[in-house]
Formats: C-alpha cells, sequence, structure tokens
C-alpha cells in the first residue's frame, strides 16, 4: 500500500470519528517520514527517554548514574540512590548500576 493511500485511510478514520485532528496529524506526519505509524516519537523528541538519558555532570557521588535519572525523570536523584541501595542487599542494585554507569554515556557538553 503506497502513502497516499495510508493517508486516505487515515482522512477516511479521522471523517468517521475515529481519529482526533492531533491523532490524525502526528500519524500523517509518521507516514511522511517513513516512520511505521504509531511510533510516537519523533527524532530527537523531548518525550523520548532513551535519547535524553545521560549520566549526569554535575549531580553525582560515583558515577553520575542516579543524578542522570533525577535529571531525565520527574524523581529525584536522592531517592534513586536509596533504591539502589536498598537493591545492592541482595546484589542486584550494584549489578544494574555498574552496567549503567558502563553502558550510559556521560552528558554532552552544552
Amino acid at each position: 500500500m503506497s502513502v497516499a493511500d495510508e493517508i486516505e485511510k487515515l482522512h477516511r478514520l479521522r471523517e468517521q470519528g475515529a481519529l482526533s485532528e492531533e491523532e490524525f496529524t502526528k500519524a500523517k506526519a509518521a507516514l511522511i517520514d517513513g516512520r511505521p505509524p504509531g511510533s510516537g516519537y519523533s527524532a530527537g523528541s523531548i518525550g523520548d527517554p532513551l535519547r535524553n538519558f545521560f549520566r549526569s555532570k554535575t549531580d553525582r557521588w560515583l558515577g553520575g548514574v542516579c543524578g542522570g535519572l533525577g535529571e531525565s525523570t520527574s524523581v529525584p536523584s536522592w531517592f534513586w540512590r536509596l533504591v539502589f541501595a536498598v537493591m545492592a542487599c541482595g546484589g542486584v542494585g550494584i549489578l544494574f548500576y555498574i552496567l549503567m554507569w558502563l553502558f550510559v554515556p556521560e552528558r554532552p557538553a552544552g
């Protein structure tokens, strides 16, 4: 099915009331950009948590993982430190923290 056919189908759904104007606009933009409909995030979207998660350079005790979680979520960094400390009792928290320290990049300058 071509992009024009998909947009026509979306237009019919909007006319029937199955899609709101906002949903229609987002789905149409996704089709034009070549993304699958319903993918939700555009490239570089503010709402994309994985693109916006970095280790913190300023709010850090060890590797900046909890500070980065605090900056990218609505939960403060002290809560994340508490969660990792409680999980450390079983060893799982230490493992998760080390893996995140290794694989999550540090926030770029600027």
